[in-house]
C-alpha cells in the first residue's frame, strides 16, 4: 500500500495511455448519428433504458449532468455505511470517522442520477492519506451512462483492509468522481480508522 503521490487529482488518474475520450455531443446529435447501424441503435436504447430521455431533469433547477447522492462502504454481515453526499454535508463529513475492522473485505457502492445527457467515461477515483503521505489509490472505471429518472449505482470490486499493528490508525480519503472530459461531479473527503475489531 505505499503508492506515494500528488495531493490532488490534477491528473483524473491513470487514463490509459494513447486513450482519448471521444468528443462531447448533445444527446440528440448522439441518437441521430449511424443511424443504419442496428448494433449502435440497440446499444443506445440500452443505454437509455429504451425510452425518450432527450432532456429528461430530475433536477430541473440543478444545472449539474452527474448529481452524486451517496456512497457506501459494505462489508458482508454488517450494516452499510452510508455517507450523505449532499452539498450541505461535505463539510461536516470531513469531521467524521467510520471505522472498519482490519483484514476485513469491502466494496464501495456510490449512487448517482444523470440528467439531461449521456455521460460517457464515468470514473471513481480515491487516494488515501496517512499523516499527510499517500499511502494508497484506487481508479475505476464506472463507464457510459445515460438520463434516468431512477436513482442509478456502481460498485467497486471487492477489495480487503490491510491488517496488522502498523495498519492499524487514522486515513483521510480524498474521493472523486469523474469522467472522460475531466468535468468533476464530486470531490469529497472523509475519514477511516482500521480497528483490530469492530468495536472502538
Amino acid at each position: 500500500m505505499a503508492d506515494a503521490g500528488r495531493d490532488d487529482h490534477e491528473d483524473h488518474d491513470d487514463v490509459t495511455p494513447g486513450y482519448k475520450p471521444p468528443a462531447e455531443k448533445p444527446l440528440t446529435q448522439i441518437l441521430q448519428q449511424d443511424d443504419d447501424d442496428e448494433s449502435l441503435k440497440k446499444y443506445k436504447q440500452q443505454l437509455l433504458g429504451g425510452t425518450d430521455v432527450a432532456g429528461l431533469e430530475v433536477f430541473p433547477e440543478d444545472p449539474r449532468r452527474v448529481i452524486v447522492m451517496k456512497c457506501a462502504l459494505l462489508v458482508e454481515g454488517r450494516p452499510d455505511i452510508v455517507m450523505d453526499l449532499a452539498p450541505g454535508n461535505l463539510e461536516k463529513l470531513k469531521k467524521e470517522t467510520f471505522v472498519l475492522k482490519e483484514g476485513c473485505s469491502y466494496r464501495m457502492q456510490v449512487f448517482f442520477y444523470v440528467q439531461r445527457e449521456i455521460v460517457t467515461g464515468l470514473r471513481f477515483n480515491q487516494k488515501s492519506y496517512r499523516k499527510g503521505i499517500q499511502v494508497d489509490k484506487m481508479n475505476h472505471m464506472v463507464g457510459s451512462y445515460g438520463p434516468k429518472k431512477e436513482l442509478q449505482s456502481y460498485t467497486t470490486p471487492p477489495e480487503d483492509v490491510p491488517s496488522g499493528m502498523i495498519a492499524r490508525g487514522h486515513y483521510t480519503n480524498k474521493s472523486l468522481f469523474t469522467d472522460d472530459d475531466k468535468n468533476e461531479h464530486l470531490k469529497w473527503e472523509w475519514s477511516l480508522e482500521i480497528k483490530k475489531d469492530w468495536k472502538d
